[in-house]
């Protein structure tokens, strides 16, 4: 609540979670393993990650400059951490500025398949649907 007093509400509340089959994690599981039993590799991976992320938004101003930010991980039933991530900006990004930088229609199948895989498969939440259409 500090922070919404003194700087008001958040720009931006991102989310990020551990994937399982970042390749990074896959080369240093054993095939007996499953990520969750390799804390400390997942963790370590998930880590540099963010901190990358943290780096883009502070350093590279992928969001334009920014006056603070505060993020929290924490760990998913299955034993996988993901990040909450508020940021609060300088300059504020207006609701009609946000179609420039958020997309949420799928990839055309017939122009891109791998990307139209990649995004079906990371990116759709929820239950099973028919891509076909």
């Amino acid at each position: 609540m500090t922070y919404v007093r003194h700087y008001g509400k958040p720009d931006l509340f991102i989310t990020a979670t551990c994937n399982p089959n970042w390749p990074e994690i896959k080369e240093n599981i054993n095939t007996n393993l499953t990520p969750p039993d390799k804390y400390d590799t997942v963790n370590r991976v998930f880590h540099l990650k963010v901190q990358k992320l943290l780096h883009l938004i502070n350093k590279s101003h992928i969001f334009g400059p920014l006056r603070c930010h505060m993020y929290t991980i924490e760990w998913q039933k299955r034993g996988l951490p993901h990040v909450h991530l508020l940021v609060w900006l300088v300059n504020k990004i207006r609701p009609n500025q946000m179609d420039s930088a958020i997309s949420a229609e799928l990839p055309v199948k017939e122009e891109d398949p791998v990307l139209f895989e990649i995004v079906k498969k990371h990116m759709v939440h929820g239950p099973l649907r028919d891509f076909k259409s």
